[in-house]
């Protein structure tokens, strides 16, 4: 069984009988959708509030196993390549001040190429390797690295993929604890969706692995506000995709700005390149990236439920607008002020978000960047399951060397 058939089909039949657009891309026969090339990506972004759910039980499952791995550490790393890498930033800040540890996002990359130097220097430390696939080669670079060269880190595998490199490799290593997801989440897309907001979910119960049941209501109320959100403005995001934008900056502070380098990556995956874009915190565009905003940009809002954040993110959009910048503004979160909100701006309104806070909102800030990504793919005349058609990118990035120090 693939894993998109295992989708309720109850639920695919709900979402096209409460929004049209989802009951024309749906309606057309399986053969039509594949040879357009969204059968795996719509599926993928519109299952995640029920995967959620799944994974979410799975994680309360392994706690007896986690709570002895991060017993004592004094550090946490958080490492993975591309999206990976940013669902690590998705969870840094909360995990550190929930933990009391040091908590870092490091890429792949840069544990290959630097060794120990790129670690955080406090010990005995826990490295958590994020990975959809566990194939790339930086995943199984990177910890093969480290179990040699580090013995004071204990390490934590979050994978989808039960026959990717990482979790064939030390599924039965003492030194290693591999945890793989529900099938379901290991999208058959090139992009990753519903892998990424699951792999965020499960490394977020890192810092709540004491807690378990406020971590299942968070995943509860998580759900929910993602299953009304695609519910509700599916078409309201393929409206915007038809919008003559050619740049797009995505906005985010705190977690919530892992959420922005995620759903920069997605646009400009998916329209391979046509649509370059830029993330960046709100009191970091005016260090200079404010120039990146033309006539042709799309403006995408993270809004903070903080009330000092609120401040300054409400500070800069004003000034946005009393300089003309940006085609239009999309502002995804709960109780945007109306006097942010100029003609042609969208509000996507996610009611109980604030309460859930910051630190939990990247996954619903997520869907909303995948469904402009995949609505803009599909108006460049691209397809969404594989949209480089040149081959430049792949689900799995392509076997190079490995150049690993010696000792």
């Amino acid at each position: 069984m693939s894993p998109t058939s295992l989708v309720e089909p109850k639920w695919l039949r709900t979402l096209s009988e409460r929004q049209p657009k989802a009951a024309e891309l749906l309606s057309r026969s399986t053969e039509e959708q594949r040879r357009l090339g969204y059968f795996h990506t719509l599926r993928e972004i519109c299952q995640q509030p029920a995967t959620w759910l799944r994974t979410s039980a799975l994680l309360q499952e392994k706690g007896g196993s986690l709570r002895p791995v991060l017993s004592g550490i004094a550090s946490l790393t958080l490492t993975g390549s591309g999206s990976s890498e940013y669902a690590g930033d998705c969870v840094r800040l909360p995990l550190q001040n929930e933990l009391g540890v040091l908590a870092q996002a490091i890429a792949g990359g840069a544990l290959l190429a630097h060794g120990r130097k790129a670690l955080p220097p406090r010990h005995p430390g826990l490295m958590v390797s994020i990975a959809r696939s566990g194939d790339s080669p930086e995943s199984a670079g990177a910890l093969a690295l480290m179990l040699r060269t580090e013995p004071e880190i204990s390490h934590v595998v979050l994978t989808c993929n039960e026959a990717g490199s990482l979790a064939r490799t030390y599924q039965n290593d003492p030194r290693v604890l591999v945890i793989t997801l529900p099938e379901e989440t290991n999208d058959q897309s090139l992009v990753m969706t519903s892998s990424f907001t699951n792999l965020v979910l499960a490394a977020r119960f890192l810092g709540l692995v004491t807690k378990p049941d406020q971590y299942g209501q968070v995943c509860g109320a998580l759900s929910g506000i993602a299953g009304r959100l695609i519910e509700e403005h599916l078409g309201t995001f393929a409206g915007i995709g038809k919008e003559p934008f050619k740049r797009a900056l995505f906005l985010g502070s705190g977690a919530r700005l892992g959420a922005a380098r995620e759903a920069s990556l997605k646009m400009l995956e998916m329209t391979a390149g046509r649509v370059t874009t830029m993330s960046e915190t709100y009191l970091g565009v005016r260090h200079g990236p404010m120039s990146y905003v033309h006539q042709d940009t799309l403006v995408v809002c993270y809004f903070s439920s903080d009330p000092t954040l609120r401040l300054y993110e409400s500070d800069l959009l004003r000034e946005f607008d009393q300089k003309e910048l940006g085609l239009m503004k999309v502002s995804v979160g709960e109780d945007v002020p109306t006097d942010l909100v100029r003609e042609g701006d969208v509000v996507i309104e996610c009611q109980g978000l604030c309460q859930l806070g910051d630190d939990n909102a990247p996954v619903i800030d997520v869907i909303a960047g995948q469904l402009l990504a995949f609505f803009r793919c599909l108006e460049e005349g691209l397809r969404p399951d594989s949209p480089s058609e040149d081959g430049v990118i792949s689900r799995v990035v392509q076997t190079f060397a490995l150049h690993l120090p010696k000792d």
